[in-house]
């Protein structure tokens, strides 16, 4: 038995920093009061998703990995409450900056570092004007509760991803986020989102969690209303667990990873995988395999 209990959480943000971070604070609280190993917060949570628009102004949130003042923060909280946390930032390396998380172990021990590697750029998501895409690789990180494949938000979007950290030993999949409607659109990809990911642990027979903001953010003229739906989906993509689209909450799941261990093993994808076939993967166009 290697029982492992995920909790997802949402909220909305406001440019009161603090607040931001007490509200997050206070959810990985109730989270862990709930018997949640492992608690995931969603993508850039200290601010809105100032992404929305281009304002060079907005560089000036940005802040070092070494002694940012949250993550030791969040750090103090995994210690105290026995719990994991990954926690997403927007970090400042000396002229580049970057979509970043950092992985704290329960002991309150800070991992290290993973950068977001797909970077999006359309209306709403304006990401290329603020980050480059991250120079430090996938990374699995071997966890008190759990070794966890962590990708930020646009890297949901693509099952190379999923795969990698799976074969780099990932036991769960985790996706923290900020998505909502379309600027300029009525149309929702909410469902569409949701499948991709469920996709993600179906292909890859693990448990997968998702944390996605709530609320309307407004720069300038612009507006994006998030909408939520967090979820926790189980080895074979269903979903277990769900928040809804506008209410703040911590949803959690229970998991037995040794049983989903057996459960991968069974169905033995990994051993008929053919890799040597797979060269169109390391093209951009398709044509020019190695």
């Amino acid at each position: 038995m290697n029982k492992v209990t995920l909790a997802a959480t949402q909220m909305s943000c406001s440019w009161d920093i603090e607040e931001n971070i007490n509200k997050a604070e206070s959810l990985v609280r109730s989270a862990a009061a709930d018997g949640a190993n492992i608690v995931l917060i969603q993508e850039l949570f200290e601010t809105p998703y100032f992404c929305i628009e281009i304002d060079q102004n907005h560089f000036d949130l940005a802040k070092p990995f070494k002694h940012h003042p949250t993550i030791n923060r969040m750090s103090k909280l995994a210690k105290e409450l026995n719990v994991v946390i990954p926690v997403s930032f927007f970090e400042r390396a000396n002229q580049v900056f970057f979509n970043s998380v950092a992985m704290i172990d329960a002991g309150g021990e800070i991992m290290g570092l993973y950068r977001k590697i797909h970077i999006p750029n359309f209306p709403g998501y304006h990401e290329k004007n603020y980050f480059s895409p991250g120079d430090l690789g996938l990374k699995v990180w071997d966890t008190r509760f759990g070794k966890i494949g962590l990708g930020i938000c646009w890297d949901q979007w693509f099952p190379e991803t999923a795969r990698c950290l799976s074969l780099m030993g990932a036991q769960i999949l985790l996706y923290p986020t900020a998505i909502g409607s379309d600027v300029g659109s009525d149309s929702s990809s909410k469902d569409h989102w949701q499948r991709t990911m469920q996709g993600h642990a179906a292909a890859n027979m693990m448990p997968l969690m998702a944390s996605n903001r709530i609320g309307s953010e407004t720069c300038k003229e612009l507006e994006t209303t998030f909408y939520g739906s967090s979820f926790i989906a189980d080895q074979t993509g269903a979903k277990v667990a769900e928040a809804d689209n506008n209410t703040q909450a911590v949803i959690t799941a229970v998991f037995d990873l040794e049983e989903v261990r057996k459960y991968r093993e069974n169905w033995v994808v990994y051993r008929d995988r053919r890799p040597d076939c797979y060269e169109a993967l390391m093209t951009l166009d398709g044509l020019h395999a190695r």
